[in-house]
This record gives C-alpha cells, sequence and structure tokens, in this order.
C-alpha cells in the first residue's frame, strides 16, 4: 500500500513538472469592500470573484490522480471536478457538480472554513508549500454564477418510496439530510421552532457575512424538490415525538442545533447591557431589533466588549460596529494565535477598527445607579507550561488588573445543545453535556431517531454538520430499507 501511495505522489510531482506554469500562477485574491464603509453598513464584505479570475485561480488545479482536497472535505465535493468545469468556461456545469453532494454550495463558499478543511489538503499546500487553489472562493463563483443567470438546475427526484422521514431544525445538518433523502425518494418535513427558515445560517451569521437572500435562495430549491418546511414549530413543545409517529413518519432527523448559551458565571454578569452572542445576533439579524421601531429593539452600546474569540465572537464584534459602536473590543484570555475564527473574519474585524485585547480575562463587571453595566474589570494573563496535549494554558498575571469602561458586554464564550428534543424523548440516550449519544452511523438509542450537528457536537462548523447531515441520510435510508 506504502509503495502505491509513493507511486501516486511521483505520478503527481510528474505532473506538476509538466504543468509548471500553473504553480507560478498566484492565487487570487478576494474582491473585498473598502474597510471605512463597510465598518457602518451590512453589505456583503467579500464580493466574489469576476470571471476572469474565476478562470485564472481554476488553472491552477493539478487535477491531481489523488485529489487530497477532497479527503477534507466533510461532504466529499467532487472537487476536481466543478473546477475543471470552471476551467473550461463551463459555469453551470460546475454548479450542478456541486449540487450533486452540496445543498448549500453558495452558503459553504462563504462560510465554511476552507483553510483548515479542503484547502489544508491541497497538493500546493502539502506538497509545493504554496497557497492552496481558492477552492471556496470558486465554490462561491460557481453557485453565485448559476443563481445570477437565473438557469439555477434542480435535481431529478425520483418516484416516492412510500416512506416519511421528518427532520428537527432547519440549519445546515438538517438542510443537508432533507436534500439528500429527497433525492432517494422519501417524502420529507423540515420543521423549524422559529419564523424563519434556515436554522443558525439565518440568526446566527450577519448579512455582511452570509446575506439571507443566498440562503433563501438554497432553501427555495429544497422546495422546489419537493422538501416541505413547517415553521412555528417546537418538536418537544409543539409536536411530540409520539405525534410524528402517529403521523406516519418512520424516521427523525434531530438537527435542533446548539441553542443554550454559556456565560462564565462572574460578578456582576446578570447586569443591564450583557447578554449572550447568541441572544444578540438573533435579535439583531432576525428580529429587526436595530430597527428602534421594531417591537424588540436593542440597546446600541457605544463602549462594546466581546469575550471570546471564536467567528461567533467576530460576527458580534463587527455588527456592534455596525450599529454605532465607538469602541467595539474583543476580549480573549488566550493568544491570538490560538483564536479559533477564521483567520479572515479576524484580519476583516481588524481592518474595520476593532480593539484586540488578547490574554485579558473579565473578572468583574460593575453596575451605575440604574444597574446598567458600566466598568469591566479584566485580569492579564500570559501562557504557562505546556499541558500533555502540547497546549499552553493562560494563567493570570499577579496584580495585574485594569479597568475598562463598557455599556454593553456580549459573551460569547461557547453554547450548549437545545435540551428541548433530549428533555422530551423517553429512552433517548444523552450524554452528560446533553449532547444526542450516536453510533458511527448517527443512530441514536432509538433505532428510528437519528442525530446530526451541534446537538451532537455541540458546537461546530456549517460544513461539519452538513457532513452529518450527509451521513445520517446514507444511514437512515438503509436502515429504513432493509
Amino acid at each position: 500500500m506504502a509503495e502505491d501511495r509513493n507511486e501516486v505522489w511521483r505520478d503527481e510531482l510528474r505532473k506538476t513538472i509538466k504543468n509548471k506554469e500553473r504553480t507560478e500562477i498566484q492565487r487570487v485574491r478576494m474582491n473585498e469592500l473598502n474597510a471605512h464603509y463597510r465598518a457602518r453598513v451590512r453589505e456583503e464584505v467579500n464580493q466574489g470573484l469576476t470571471e476572469e479570475q474565476a478562470l485564472q485561480e481554476s488553472k491552477r488545479c493539478l487535477d491531481c490522480p489523488n485529489p487530497t482536497c477532497m479527503t477534507g472535505c466533510p461532504v466529499s465535493i467532487n472537487i476536481p471536478g466543478f473546477i475543471k468545469n470552471i476551467e473550461r468556461g463551463n459555469f453551470l456545469e460546475a454548479a450542478r457538480v456541486l449540487k450533486e453532494t452540496s445543498a448549500l454550495p453558495a452558503v459553504c463558499g462563504r462560510v465554511c472554513p476552507q483553510e483548515k478543511q479542503c484547502e489544508s489538503q491541497c497538493f500546493y499546500k502539502q506538497k509545493l508549500g504554496k497557497e492552496a487553489v481558492a477552492i471556496g472562493y470558486l465554490e462561491r463563483f460557481a453557485a453565485d454564477y448559476e443563481r445570477e443567470s437565473g438557469k439555477i438546475s434542480i435535481p431529478q427526484i425520483p418516484s416516492k418510496n412510500g416512506k416519511k422521514v421528518a427532520v428537527v431544525g432547519s440549519g445546515p445538518a438538517g438542510l443537508s439530510f432533507a436534500g439528500d433523502m429527497i433525492k432517494k425518494g422519501y417524502e420529507v418535513t423540515v420543521f423549524e421552532a422559529l419564523h424563519e427558515i434556515g436554522g443558525v445560517l439565518k440568526y446566527g451569521i450577519p448579512e455582511f457575512r452570509l446575506p439571507n437572500s443566498i440562503v433563501d435562495v438554497e432553501i427555495d430549491n429544497l422546495a422546489k424538490m419537493g422538501v416541505k418546511f413547517v415553521k412555528d414549530c417546537i418538536i418537544g413543545k409543539t409536536l411530540s415525538m409520539e405525534d410524528l409517529k402517529a403521523q406516519g413518519y418512520n424516521g427523525v432527523f434531530v438537527a435542533s442545533g446548539a441553542g443554550l448559551p454559556r456565560f462564565m458565571n462572574i460578578k456582576g454578569e446578570n447586569l443591564i447591557g450583557i447578554l449572550s452572542s447568541n441572544e444578540y445576533l438573533t435579535r439583531v439579524n432576525l428580529m429587526d431589533a436595530s430597527n428602534e421601531e421594531s417591537d424588540t429593539p436593542i440597546y446600541k452600546g457605544k463602549n462594546v466588549a466581546v469575550i471570546g474569540g471564536g467567528n461567533t465572537a467576530m460576527d458580534s464584534v463587527r455588527t456592534a460596529l455596525r450599529l454605532g459602536a465607538n469602541r467595539a473590543m474583543i476580549i480573549y484570555r488566550r493568544s491570538e494565535e490560538e483564536m479559533p475564527a477564521r483567520l479572515e473574519e479576524v484580519k476583516h474585524a481588524k481592518e474595520e477598527g476593532v480593539e484586540f485585547l488578547t490574554l485579558h480575562n473579565p473578572i468583574e463587571y460593575v453596575g451605575d445607579e440604574k444597574g446598567r453595566v458600566c466598568l469591566m474589570k479584566v485580569q492579564k494573563m500570559e501562557l504557562g507550561e505546556p499541558d500533555a496535549s502540547g497546549r499552553r494554558s493562560p494563567v493570570p498575571v499577579e496584580g495585574a488588573i485594569e479597568e475598562i469602561e463598557v455599556d454593553q458586554v456580549i459573551v460569547s464564550v461557547g453554547v450548549s445543545p437545545n435540551p428541548l428534543v433530549p428533555n422530551s424523548v423517553e429512552g433517548l440516550e444523552v450524554s452528560p453535556k446533553g449532547t444526542i449519544v450516536v453510533n458511527d452511523s448517527m443512530q441514536s438509542s432509538i433505532p428510528t431517531i437519528f442525530a446530526g450537528g451541534d446537538i451532537v457536537r455541540g458546537g461546530a462548523t456549517v460544513i461539519l454538520a452538513m457532513g452529518d447531515g450527509r451521513a445520517a441520510a446514507k444511514a437512515m435510508d438503509e436502515y429504513l430499507m432493509k
């Protein structure tokens, strides 16, 4: 086997030498709105590639005999296949290839961490030490081209097989599962607790990163394929699992996400003006809370601190800027190198004027006479000795405490699974962390119930959730058709 792998790499190296002109093409740069302008508007920051840029970038792909980029993709997109269609100028065919495996290509092209997944396995990066092919940019280009052309292809759907499945939650895991199951001939209904379909894609990701109109088109495509959507329906409250069984559903896929925010349990954390990133983003993105005339307006802080270093923290702090903050800060207890947020999101935040106070940790909040937060005490940190895994934990610097004026604090230190479904189903095995326990096939302790996404992982990326949806669809189909 080792000899076979070595021969594959030798073939790739020969092709690389033969295609040397391709390896000398520089990776394309994403077109972006001006930082000063975009920091106060909600327009999408990344503007996409032009046709010329997409054609040029597609030429960098070496069409490897062993496309390792695909091994890094949780939904197994035929990456060389769609990129080669772009190189041939057949952009609509590139989009069709994408949709063979991905229900949300325009979404993934925008928010998936390709640098940690498909692009991290690219031959350029692995063997040549160069920048990877811009797979994510090209995925977005193909999906956007198809949408803007008005020639959106809908996959051929087979005749119904007589079985019904229900999906709990309309986030990326649920939509991916629904797309695969409708292609297998099932009658599919997605139940969403909120008044908008899209889950975290709608309430958790701001429009400057993922416009709602993009998500709506992807959902509309699923509806045209035959997927049914039911809004304002809470499984575990409005309907029980027994109700779904009585309605003739043969299987249920739970993709209810991780909507339970975590807090730090420090002094003053219940003061007015301190809220979770979940509440903040949901109110702004889904409830029009930034509009003072809305039924649920939100306070627009002028000195805003966001606690955390992930993508949700970046979304929150950049949203605060767009709502008029004079000072928007990221407070993170580790170093910038350890931030889990995408490098692109950190870059955009810095360009827009966000301050980064790394190696700082809040220890107390102080309120004014009206009970609103007005001051934050932070402990300076330093990295200690590496632990068994090699990671250096932050430790306090003795006596190094700062006071920072704030009028709004957004806590973004993680989430826990939504407890509604786990708590409402008798006999469903749940982990101590509240996640649904599943086997390698995404099947729970109740054979007809499968689960995936954050309700299983406790918090992950869009593309990993989609991968769970695809895996669950394959396994449930095999189980139900036995």
